[in-house]
């Protein structure tokens, strides 16, 4: 076999384990949902590189007043054997629109959910949420696989998290 016929075999059974992206119809849900959520396989598991993904459009309801809080989400993570789909991730996290949910739920919630999904060998989930009653509130959610190299990584972004604070709004 060609490596093009190789190449395009991949491509085919990547593509065949994705339902969202390309079906010609999108399919909103308002409720928690994290069915939703889509993987691939990993051109590239024997390397060690990072993927981020902005969501910089989020919003879930406070879970007392029921008012909107907007955010950034930001996912970063080093991908073992699966990979999470944008499109399938961007549906899931619109399901949060209408869910009374504390900030730091939300982030862990997310954080937990792609663990689940993916089985990364490192991720972080940080909720840069713009303020209200003049507080903004950023939570962070960070998970390694138990390799000492991924734990490291963890350790060190942990007791280095608020060296460069981030702000927004």
């Amino acid at each position: 076999m060609s490596n093009q016929s190789k190449k395009t075999a991949y491509q085919k059974q990547r593509a065949s384990q994705i339902t969202q992206l390309g079906s010609g119809h999108t399919q909103y849900t308002y409720t928690y949902a994290p069915e939703l959520l889509e993987t691939f396989e990993n051109a590239h598991p024997q390397r060690d590189y990072w993927v981020t993904l902005n969501a910089d459009e989020f919003s879930a309801l406070c879970p007392i007043t029921n008012q909107p809080d907007f955010g950034t989400l930001i996912i970063n993570y080093i991908p073992h054997i699966k990979m999470v789909e944008s499109k399938s991730l961007k549906l899931y996290l619109f399901s949060f629109m209408n869910s009374g949910e504390f900030h730091e739920d939300v982030v862990n919630k997310i954080g937990k959910d792609l663990v689940a999904l993916m089985s990364p060998k490192y991720i972080e989930v940080i909720g840069l949420f713009y303020p209200r009653g003049n507080i903004s509130i950023h939570p962070t959610f960070s998970f390694s696989n138990g390799e000492t190299k991924y734990e490291e990584i963890e350790k060190h972004r942990f007791i280095n998290r608020n060296i460069n604070p981030q702000r927004i709004g």
